[in-house]
């Protein structure tokens, strides 16, 4: 297939790239080839190309600097989104959008599930929102997927930096008052690599099986490296931040399960295989 791929510099993106390389006809576009927030280039591109399918994953993803940049925000998460959507449309190619759990605020009591009423508190959450009714309003095509706490090879994350604090301190306060599900780059590709193919369309959750905290997903960073630092778990308050996190972002996986799609494997399982990769690269 022909896959134009947004974003392909960011975490995800270069992922993306890496590995459809080998089975598809892969152009990744970073923000020199394509500004998202020109329509008018993302009409002329998007038509000389012709893809098949566009994966959406640039982003304006500075959470806690949306806050004092909203426009930015809106700029390149709701309408960059609205201008692809529109050039996608316009020849016919599937659209996967990714977004994210902070388009829920955060204060359910059990995981959300894709149906379920999205009420985001910050500024990126709704910018991510925003681009997601962009899709829906004008795709017939669209698959949208909201992931959460994503790590992978590429760029800064939460694992990288747990790993480079280590080296400089013997120990180290994280937060246990907000649980989600960590997300290894490769499982979510290999994901959409499925979800392409198809034609069951819609909104998907999709991360790593089962739900940790942060201050869990730390200690198993350590345990699975063999590094021995204290851990000690603290609350969101000692950490103030401008934009809000969501308290809890586990997502049900049901529209994984509902379309016959295998669910993505346990996350402590793609923590090892992502430092057995950290390893080998380094």
């Amino acid at each position: 297939m022909r896959i134009v791929v947004t974003g392909a510099n960011g975490q995800l993106g270069q992922e993306v790239v890496k590995l459809f390389r080998g089975q598809h006809e892969v152009h990744g576009l970073g923000r020199d080839q394509l500004d998202i927030t020109n329509v008018d280039q993302c009409l002329t591109v998007i038509q000389r190309l012709q893809p098949e399918v566009i994966i959406h994953s640039a982003a304006y993803t500075a959470v806690d600097l949306a806050e004092s940049n909203e426009l930015d925000a809106y700029r390149v998460n709701a309408d960059g989104t609205r201008n692809l959507a529109i050039a996608a449309e316009r020849i016919g190619a599937k659209f996967i959008y990714i977004s994210t759990d902070y388009v829920f605020d955060g204060k359910a009591s059990q995981a959300y599930r894709e149906n379920d009423a999205t009420n985001p508190q910050s500024v990126y959450g709704k910018s991510k929102r925003a681009g997601e009714v962009n899709v829906q309003a004008i795709s017939s095509k669209y698959f949208i997927v909201r992931t959460s706490w994503v790590y992978g090879l590429y760029g800064n994350n939460f694992v990288k930096t747990m790993l480079q604090l280590a080296k400089t301190r013997d120990s180290i306060k994280v937060v246990d008052d907000q649980i989600g599900s960590p997300t290894y780059t490769v499982d979510l590709v290999l994901f959409l690599e499925k979800l392409l193919q198809t034609d069951h369309y819609g909104i998907y959750h999709a991360s790593n099986s089962g739900v940790c905290s942060w201050y869990d997903f730390a200690c198993a960073i350590y345990e699975e490296s063999r590094i021995s630092i204290k851990v000690e778990p603290c609350k969101t308050e000692e950490f103030p931040r401008p934009a809000p996190r969501p308290r809890n972002s586990a997502m049900e996986h049901g529209a994984i399960r509902l379309n016959g799609f295998e669910d993505l494997r346990f996350w402590r399982e793609g923590l090892r295989a992502f430092l057995r990769e950290l390893k080998e690269y380094n």
